[in-house]
């Protein structure tokens, strides 16, 4: 049976097949940890609507995975097969501040966009007025729609030049797909960085809630981003910091 070939999966004159450019990018969010070592991955349709291609395309592209032993496929499906972090590791710190294990019917969700931040970020972070920058929204609560919290980060121009994962984020902004980043942490400190965090914790007078504010530089003292977290709750303001060593 012939399939047909739409328009967005012809590769570019010259360039490789689509296919391969496909499974490079796949493996791209394998080794980033958007799909966690040992997680099934989205079904064919699933990732075919995610990287614009059809579905042939995607299977071309996950049995490359399978050859290279990227990827597994059983009866259950097809999952990640890469190693997981050593479980001991000082880099398992979860992005963004705050964010909390997923909790089934809680309503975890995540997304980027490039975009211009608030004024407040992009002064902390040394952008100029007006300039566009990778935005990570973040909300979750519990299965009762309680224990709401909701996060803004900005990353520098820094983070986004040293870390090639997040990088990638930037053609990715704004697609319908969610984009968690929580192994930002991890990505920044492969990337030769040493994490300085600065929490600074507060009540707001008009609102029963903590806003957490994390701002974090590299050993360089070179702003990687900041992140305005608030979370439904009554404490006392409390500041302290810490550092993560880089990775290498």
């Amino acid at each position: 049976m012939a399939r047909t070939t739409t328009s967005h999966d012809r590769p570019l004159a010259g360039g490789p097949p689509l296919y391969r450019r496909i499974a490079a990018e796949l493996l791209g969010e394998l080794h980033d940890g958007t799909i966690r070592p040992g997680e099934r991955l989205p079904g064919e349709r699933q990732l075919a609507g995610h990287f614009g291609v059809s579905r042939e395309t995607v299977r071309q592209a996950l049995e490359i995975l399978r050859r290279d032993g990227q990827v597994a496929t059983d009866r259950r499906g097809s999952h990640a097969a890469l190693p997981a972090l050593p479980s001991q590791s000082p880099a398992s710190l979860t992005f963004p501040v705050g964010a909390r294990a997923a909790e089934p019917g809680g309503g975890d969700r995540a997304g980027v966009s490039w975009e211009t931040p608030p004024a407040e970020h992009a002064e902390a972070l040394g952008l100029a007025p007006g300039r566009p920058t990778l935005v990570h929204r973040y909300a979750s609560g519990t299965a009762d729609g309680g224990a709401r919290r909701t996060a803004l980060t900005s990353f520098s121009a820094v983070a986004l030049a040293e870390v090639e994962e997040l990088a990638r984020y930037r053609h990715r902004a704004g697609a319908h797909a969610e984009a968690h980043l929580r192994h930002a942490y991890d990505w920044m400190r492969r990337a030769g960085l040493t994490l300085h965090h600065r929490d600074t914790i507060t009540r707001p007078s008009d609102a029963a809630s903590v806003r957490v504010t994390r701002r974090v530089h590299d050993q360089y003292g070179r702003p990687l981003e900041i992140t305005d977290l608030v979370v439904d709750a009554e404490r006392d303001a409390l500041v302290y910091e810490f550092t993560l060593p880089s990775a290498v």
